[in-house]
């Protein structure tokens, strides 16, 4: 890993994965040093990151819905998948898969057959295991646990590579931050550095890209006018500096906008609103088959409305968050101006 002066690292991204239960959720406040989810928190219908750091060193963390939640449609899981890519693009250092060391299930010893199939094959070569513990036990004598007594864990823990660590649920306790962040740090230089990045982390930058692009388009005539009103109320290095908060700013809130909604996702609700017309106009058919033709009709118009609902319900959904993350935007554009300032590429 290079060598950085505090202060002047890169962002590290984060995917925290979970199971089923609160860990994932445990670790991301341990991470972060703070309660960004409640104590009783045990899932999660939308995926969310949190921004803030790690030993000093700035993260952005992911959370989706946990693998095995059963309160998830199909389609709501598949939907939030691509979010959870589009909030990590261009993709994430390093995948966290949080488990409770007491509470290790038949379908934790499953997670790297669904991650390979959400991610690749390749992704498990960027996994570590994170088992949470609570209490005051010795980490060390944890550790060798994990890798000698309870032969579970220790299988576990080989299908990613053998890199695991344990950690407090009490996000208070700060002393475990320093040895997370080089363990993390170690795996990523083992790997060149580098991020992980797979077809569809391609495709959701693509379209976050794209998102971001329409979004200066619709705010151009807004910043214009910002910038010539700053030009009247500042000079020189105090109208430069003012410029370069405002653009960050700008930039930071259409980039939000940008990954909660994009072409990418737009497409896969409109694949669920399609499939749910389908299933549920098949389905009332099925049943009013019972009184006949009319009934077939009567019945598959019905299933037809209310599995299209679903879908419809997603859309309010996903209008609402975006209108939580910035006000409407305005529609005209000068595009050489507004992309000449605010099109920096992401590393």
């Amino acid at each position: 890993m290079d060598k950085r002066k505090k202060g002047s690292a890169k962002e590290l991204r984060l995917m925290v994965v979970g199971s089923s239960g609160p860990s994932q959720f445990q670790l991301t406040n341990a991470i972060l040093g703070k309660e960004v989810f409640s104590t009783d928190v045990t899932s999660i219908s939308a995926s969310v990151k949190n921004k803030g750091e790690l030993s000093g060193r700035p993260v952005g963390v992911v959370n989706g819905p946990n693998m095995y939640d059963k309160d998830i449609t199909h389609v709501k899981r598949r939907m939030e998948l691509r979010r959870s890519k589009c909030l990590c693009i261009p993709g994430p250092h390093a995948f966290l898969i949080a488990f409770d060391i007491e509470k290790i299930s038949p379908n934790d010893m499953k997670t790297p057959w669904l991650l390979k199939k959400r991610f690749g094959a390749n992704c498990l070569k960027h996994c570590m295991v994170l088992f949470a513990y609570e209490g005051n036990l010795d980490g060390a004598s944890l550790e060798n646990r994990v890798k000698k007594t309870e032969w579970y864990l220790r299988e576990l823990i080989e299908k990613y590579g053998g890199r695991f660590y344990v950690f407090k649920k009490d996000w208070r306790d700060r002393s475990q931050d320093k040895e997370l962040l080089r363990k993390i740090e170690l795996m990523v230089a083992s790997l060149g550095g580098g991020h992980f990045s797979c077809r569809t982390f391609q495709m959701a930058e693509d379209s976050v890209r794209k998102e971001e692009k329409r979004l200066r388009k619709q705010r151009a005539v807004e910043i214009e006018r910002t910038w010539n009103e700053m030009e009247q109320q500042y000079m020189s290095e105090e109208l430069c500096f003012q410029k370069d908060v405002y653009i960050a700013n700008v930039r930071a809130e259409i980039q939000a906008k940008a990954e909660l909604d994009n072409g990418w996702l737009r497409t896969s609700l409109a694949r669920g609103l399609g499939i749910g017309l389908v299933v549920g106009a098949v389905i009332g058919a099925i049943f009013g088959s019972i009184e006949g033709v009319g009934g077939m009709v009567l019945f598959g118009f019905i299933g037809g409305a209310v599995g299209g609902s679903a879908g419809g319900t997603a859309q309010v959904a996903i209008k609402h968050m975006e209108n939580r993350v910035t006000p409407p935007a305005r529609l005209n554009f000068n595009s050489i101006f507004i992309n000449r300032f605010f099109a920096v590429p992401r590393t």
